[in-house]
């Protein structure tokens, strides 16, 4: 990647990240297309390289970690329950919001296929750590129907009270994306733990719920 370096790009990029992580300067389209066939290759092996992927997110630019990302995202099917700990451990060194984001859907697409990540997610949502609670709070998110509410509820209510703006947010976003699929669960969980909520959380998680009762006035 080092070849499609764009200093500028990288300048701007690192900004909007706070300046806590080197880039090149690569935008995700231009990023995705280097790796593609790579990425399509590896599907074909049926199983993850970690040797390389612990290499890449070794890199101080984080463009070769979003690759990691990119590359679990798409060999997801092929990652056994017993290698969920490799993932936790990308999040806790990725240490911010973007690749947490990224690893939480690979964690997503493995409780699909092992009810055995329900339990992890659970403890999960206990750690002190944000970025773990945090991909505990939205595993769910691209699931709709297949939500388990329970779930949801458990995990929501043992990150309450956090008072961080990044799980307050993921609180949020959760709810707001379930209530696409069903708001009526959505607006009894906000209204029974109202008092609780920050008003972050509130506000994400009525966006839909406020537009759905405009519309039926």
């Amino acid at each position: 990647m080092e070849d499609q370096t764009d200093p500028l790009q990288a300048k701007k990029m690192a900004a909007y990240m706070k300046n806590q992580f080197l880039f090149y300067g690569i935008p995700s389209p231009k990023r995705k297309a280097l790796y593609k066939d790579f990425l399509k290759e590896e599907k074909t092996k049926k199983m993850v390289d970690w040797e390389l992927l612990d290499q890449c997110f070794e890199d101080q630019h984080r463009e070769f970690q979003y690759f990691v990302c990119d590359y679990l995202v798409a060999l997801a099917f092929y990652i056994p329950f017993e290698e969920v700990d490799r993932i936790q451990a990308y999040i806790q060194k990725g240490n911010w919001w973007d690749t947490t984001d990224a690893l939480d859907q690979v964690i997503g697409k493995m409780g699909l296929r092992d009810t055995r990540i329900k339990q992890e997610m659970i403890l999960w949502s206990k750690s002190d750590e944000i970025w773990i609670k945090r991909a505990a709070i939205d595993h769910q998110l691209l699931y709709k129907e297949k939500t388990d509410t329970q779930l949801l509820e458990t995990i929501l209510l043992n990150c309450l009270g956090s008072h961080k703006l990044f799980i307050d947010k993921a609180i949020g976003w959760a709810l707001r994306q379930y209530s696409k699929t069903n708001p009526r669960w959505v607006e009894s969980f906000v209204k029974q733990h109202h008092t609780a909520l920050s008003s972050l959380t509130i506000k994400e998680a009525s966006k839909y719920l406020t537009k759905k009762k405009t519309c039926e006035q």
